[in-house]
């Protein structure tokens, strides 16, 4: 069993920055790839950035190219998503996720195996 916790999320202007948080515990780390998905309301969960664990590797959304960065402290067991530069469309409930042996290029959430509760980003214009 694997547990995915968010934080980092809030209120915050067009234009401005954030970094989410998420902890994990349960298992080791080494083999699963670490995924950031968002959610708006009324819209299907989308792929925004993966990262291999162990090997640093990272695959972004186009959408989010230049501006979000997706990081990990392995010593923590901790994924980042610092968000900068951020759009009234970036407004969602932000997931995190882990996925079993998956390629970073994955972005389908089906394929990811263990979510987090998700932390609310706010994006005023």
């Amino acid at each position: 069993q694997v547990q995915l916790v968010e934080s980092g999320g809030g209120l915050v202007q067009a234009g401005g920055s954030l970094r989410l948080s998420c902890a994990a515990s349960g298992r080791t780390f080494s083999s699963y790839t670490m995924g950031w998905f968002r959610q708006a309301p009324g819209k299907e969960r989308e792929f925004v950035a993966a990262i291999i664990w162990s090997g640093g590797s990272t695959y972004y959304a186009d959408f989010v190219k230049g501006r979000f960065t997706i990081s990990r402290d392995n010593a923590k067991n901790t994924v980042y998503l610092q968000m900068n530069s951020l759009k009234p469309e970036d407004t969602a409930v932000y997931h995190c996720a882990a996925n079993l042996f998956g390629a970073i290029t994955t972005t389908t959430p089906d394929r990811y195996n263990y979510w987090g509760q998700g932390t609310q980003v706010t994006v005023s214009s």
